[in-house]
């Protein structure tokens, strides 16, 4: 194809008259579209940020997402190691794994844990559990129904703050009756409002016997059971961990398991004092308990159970410490 040497001059940039001076004039009009198509990006631009900004602090100003599966029901896995606990006529040293459940919804009080009994393989001679015949379970369970909330009404009266319909459930799944606990405690609970960050609370019950261990009062009423439980918060320290404390003390008495056996009582005390070490979900225990004539055994004692003689050392403390998940 011919081509113009004028065309020719002005593709290959080299200037002649006619053709510079349509090329600048070319040039000055690209440049100006240039700068308004740069100020109305940038304008754009800053639109699109001032837009983000906005949806950011909306996106933030939500609540954060908890980090527990339930805003109410609190719960922990924990492995426990304990020592000299005095329930039985025989001390037990036992490493287990238990799941511990509290919260508060509407009317409902409600604690309780699960216990897998000797699930690691590791205790004394007098131990057994899940994997060696023993019980494969023991659950204490401890619901109490707010009369405050189920009626609307503030019923307080002094310094008895709430008032309850109380229960606290304690099974032994043995495997046999020997080995067997199934009793129910039932009363009335209230909550005491002391001035002071110390939460406490009260209950009174009545004991329903079904089966405990094959001793004589199975299957009836016997007895009552007097508990004060308390706790307080005792730091909160930099790194996100708390320090909190917790105790109760249960006072079982008016029993008539030993006006006959005198290798047993009519009451017993059990005292138990909880220091619980926290991050978010990290958790460290510590618990130191008393028992006078734990399960209603008479301290002192002289029994056989076929493996020759031994006393009964049913007074004393006992120890757990464990480390656990909370979610």
């Amino acid at each position: 194809m011919a081509v113009s040497r004028h065309a020719a001059l002005c593709e290959a940039g080299v200037p002649s008259s006619p053709c510079h001076g349509h090329c600048r004039d070319l040039l000055s009009t690209l440049l100006i579209l240039t700068s308004v198509s740069a100020q109305a990006a940038e304008q754009r631009a800053s639109d699109d940020a001032a837009q983000g900004e906005t949806a950011s602090y909306e996106i933030t100003s939500e609540e954060p997402q908890s980090a527990y599966l339930s805003d109410w029901y609190n719960q922990n896995l924990t492995v426990i190691g304990s020592k000299n606990i005095r329930f039985g006529p025989q001390q037990i040293d036992d490493v287990y794994l238990e799941y511990e459940f509290f919260g508060r919804k509407g009317p409902l009080d409600l604690y309780g844990y699960i216990d897998l009994p000797k699930f690691f393989d590791i205790g004394n001679r007098a131990d057994s559990g899940i994997f060696d015949n023993g019980s494969p379970v023991f659950a204490e369970i401890k619901p109490r129904l707010s009369f405050n909330k189920l009626t609307g009404r503030d019923l307080g009266l002094g310094p008895i703050s709430e008032w309850y319909l109380a229960f606290n459930w304690i099974f032994d799944w043995g495997h046999n009756t020997e080995n067997r606990q199934n009793t129910l405690y039932a009363g009335l609970g209230t909550d005491i409002d002391t001035g002071t960050p110390v939460d406490v609370s009260f209950n009174f019950y009545g004991a329903r016997q079904w089966e405990n261990y094959g001793a004589e009062n199975e299957h009836s009423w016997d007895g009552y059971r007097a508990q004060l439980e308390y706790s307080y918060p005792i730091a909160d320290f930099d790194n996100g961990a708390s320090l909190f404390y917790s105790g109760f003390t249960n006072y079982d008495f008016g029993s008539d398991l030993g006006d006959d056996d005198p290798t047993r009582t009519n009451e017993e005390i059990v005292a138990t004092n909880a220091f619980v070490y926290s991050f978010t979900h990290l958790r460290f225990l510590a618990v130191a308990r008393y028992f006078h004539n734990g399960g209603q055994w008479n301290d002192g004692s002289e029994l056989n159970f076929g493996e020759g003689p031994f006393t009964v050392r049913s007074t004393g403390w006992g120890y757990y410490f464990g480390v656990g998940w909370q979610f």
